[in-house]
């Protein structure tokens, strides 16, 4: 690929795109931005008073706060229209972004189900593989259901939520933009047809057909908890009956009690996950005998696999056995087979924790797969239904593994690999031989040999060490000149494991350096890893990131005027506090779909499910270390800020684009390092995929050209 050219400030020659890559920043001239009318409110926290100026930016419907939108968005456009490398960033990208892709393919009566994207398409769709015994060459796919059929919208997309145990079925989600909230439809496979059974938008977080193929169950997110329904195919969604919700043998349900509900592979049970908190602190599981008519209230249709019990627990049936993998009593999980009614301690270990967290299990081919991680690499060991070591599953160097998805009694099943210089690639795995192929690989114009990808590990300020992943070109210089893109999260148990993006295979192809640290606060390490980024704890998140850019810029990877980081949601809470806490350690930030008003995120869109990680300003404990990081409250006047661009838009259902728009104009008016702050302010984006690819590839754009305009100086 390409370096993209840098524009000659004082001629109108260009340097040809094959000459160099940009070694300065565009000669970009911005008059001040726009107005934004303060006006103070004044909250009393257990009698400290805050000032809030832009408290009226909530208000994302008024003509007001359109208005706002419309003069930042004018700003920023501005900016990008005078980065002449842009175009170049958008035709990279356009290569790299329009490409295949396929999801993991769900196994139905000898017949393969999946979504596919084809190179030059916007959107997936879902397609059938009828058989797939054969060499991978040989077989074919055929399209189902078409996105670009259903609307004119390139931003509408369809997602596969269900496959009916005999494959005649399925049930497809239809997503406008990137919000969160999906419309539920039925299709006939064999008429090709969709039902006229429609379930209106919502947080629906599983669906499962009923083994008759006469209903299906699914669960609905509202503000009051989760609920689970049976939807009987025909009649209207207002006569669908509750089966479980507001509460369990008297133990009530609210909010944060998330859950998920599924039927058994051998069609025998309806198992019902609850995830109490999110992350979950706890997890209960119950299950319905699917043989048994029901009879009685609706939680009396249920029995316990595990309640009551401050652990985690997730459960898979196969051959007439429960099994189950917990941290009751062991931190890093380990498996056991479980019976109901039965106290945990008298369950039967089947396999003993390890020394390396485990993440993830499944059981296919009658064999178990436990997929763990060693110093954040993924490994998988393969035992039998017995606990008994047979073999591992090979990968292919550092990188992330998907865990294997297959079922109980079916030979064959799937996982993928990939990494921050390997594309990802699907594999089907043989379990009788422990072999495997190349299921689908996408062509992509990138080329692993060339890069290099190392970990290295570091020491945060309290002591701890940290593990950081480094990527770039082979032979690329270590002497503090070169740009450095990093990102984080660290928060929320989520592991960050080397991954394909895009955007960072464009940087690293433009010459630049990028790394990933593992901070505390996500699971890399286990729950132990997780709870030192936890609450009061949260600032040893932001310390870890913090030794990470002081490591870099030590080894003479980078320097603070070459250093971009990016990061969102989360991660974009984490690029609040960078700039807040340390802005002299970088020039550029992109802070994408970001938590920043720390003291009043929980009365928004899910932030009440947040609670369980951060905790809540109107607790008199909590407040004062929420108060204490939280970037919108420590912006501070006459601060020399790096340049920054916050990047949200209206169908982010998830965490409310107040943040950012409350945001911009606070850093704008404190600011006095004469660099950018910018709100790039999406009408159709959100936090969820569901754009189309030429929307991303444009928004990537920004993102990018912005990042390495401004780490150039």
């Amino acid at each position: 690929m390409r370096p993209v050219a840098a524009a000659l400030i004082f001629a109108s020659t260009l340097i040809p795109a094959s000459a160099q890559a940009i070694h300065g920043r565009d000669n970009i001239t911005l008059p001040a931005p726009p107005a934004t009318q303060s006006n103070p409110v004044f909250d009393n926290y257990f009698g400290t008073k805050i000032v809030d100026n832009y408290r009226w930016l909530e208000d994302a419907k008024s003509p007001d706060t359109r208005a706002y939108i419309e003069a930042q968005n004018a700003y920023t456009q501005r900016y990008l229209k005078q980065a002449h490398i842009r175009s170049e960033v958008v035709d990279d990208l356009d290569a790299l972004e329009h490409v295949a892709r396929w999801s993991t393919p769900i196994d139905r009566n000898g017949a393969l189900y999946f979504t596919k994207r084809l190179a030059g398409e916007e959107q997936s769709s879902i397609y059938i593989r009828r058989t797939y015994t054969g060499p991978v060459s040989t077989q074919r796919d055929e399209r189902l259901i078409d996105p670009a059929q259903l609307s004119r919208d390139p931003n509408t997309s369809v997602s596969l939520s269900a496959v009916s145990h005999d494959g005649t079925l399925l049930i497809y989600g239809l997503r406008q933009g990137g919000a969160d909230e999906t419309a539920l439809h039925v299709y006939n496979v064999k008429t090709g047809k969709t039902l006229e059974d429609e379930l209106p938008a919502g947080l629906y977080r599983s669906v499962a057909f009923t083994p008759d193929n006469t209903a299906f169950f699914y669960t609905i997110q509202k503000r009051t908890g989760t609920l689970l329904y049976e939807h009987k195919l025909g009649e209207r969604p207002t006569r669908d009956e509750l089966l479980f919700g507001h509460e369990f043998r008297g133990e009530p349900l609210g909010p944060i009690d998330l859950f998920s509900a599924s039927v058994t592979d051998d069609q025998h049970y309806l198992v019902v996950t609850v995830n109490r908190g999110v992350p979950a602190r706890r997890v209960d599981i119950v299950f319905k005998d699917l043989t048994k008519p029901a009879s009685g209230k609706p939680d009396t249709f249920f029995e316990p696999l595990i309640w009551g019990v401050d652990s985690r627990f997730s459960a898979i049936r196969a051959e007439n056995a429960w099994y189950v993998l917990t941290d009751y009593k062991a931190p890093n999980y380990r498996l056991m087979k479980a019976d109901p009614g039965i106290v945990v301690d008298s369950w039967t270990q089947i396999i003993p924790e390890s020394t390396d967290v485990t993440d993830d299990f499944s059981i296919a081919g009658n064999k178990i797969y436990l997929r763990r991680l060693h110093d954040v690499q993924s490994d998988i060991t393969t035992y039998t239904l017995a606990g008994k070591p047979a073999g591992k599953v090979s990968l292919d160097g550092i990188g992330t593994a998907s865990g294997i998805s297959g079922r109980p009694r079916q030979r064959y099943a799937w996982f993928s690999f990939e990494s921050f210089i390997q594309p990802p690639t699907l594999y089907r795995l043989d379990t009788l031989t422990g072999k495997h192929d190349i299921f689908a690989q996408p062509k992509i114009p990138f080329n692993p040999a060339e890069y290099t990808l190392k970990q290295a590990f570091y020491t945060s300020k309290d002591g701890t060490k940290i593990p950081i992943f480094i990527a770039g070109k082979k032979g690329i210089k270590q002497d503090g000149s070169i740009r450095l893109l990093m990102s984080g999260y660290g928060g929320f148990n989520l592991s960050m494991t080397p991954h394909w993006n895009p955007e960072w295979a464009w940087w690293m192809s433009q010459g630049g350096w990028f790394a990933l640290p593992n901070m505390r606060g996500g699971g890399e390490y286990g729950e132990k890893w997780h709870e030192q980024g936890m609450f009061e704890k949260k600032q040893n998140v932001f310390d870890d990131w913090f030794a990470a850019a002081q490591y870099l810029i030590d080894n003479k990877y980078t320097s603070p005027a070459h250093f971009a980081i990016t990061g969102r949601s989360n991660g974009g809470l984490l690029m609040g506090a960078s700039f807040t806490q340390h802005p002299e350690l970088f020039a550029a930030v992109w802070c994408g779909y970001p938590l920043l008003d720390m003291l009043r995120y929980q009365k928004f869109e899910q932030g009440p499910q947040w609670t369980t990680e951060y905790g809540s300003a109107e607790n008199e404990k909590q407040f004062p270390f929420l108060l204490e990081y939280s970037p919108y409250q420590n912006v501070k006047a006459g601060t020399k800020y790096p340049a920054i661009m916050f990047f949200t838009g209206d169908s982010d259902t998830r965490v409310d684009p107040l943040h950012a728009r409350k945001m911009t104009p606070l850093v704008q008016s404190a600011s006095t390092s004469g660099r950018p702050v910018l709100l790039h302010y999406s009408l159709a984006g959100g936090h969820s995929d569901g754009i189309s690819v030429e929307q991303a590839v444009q928004d990537h754009a920004d993102e990018m050209t912005f990042l390495w305009t401004e780490s150039g100086r």
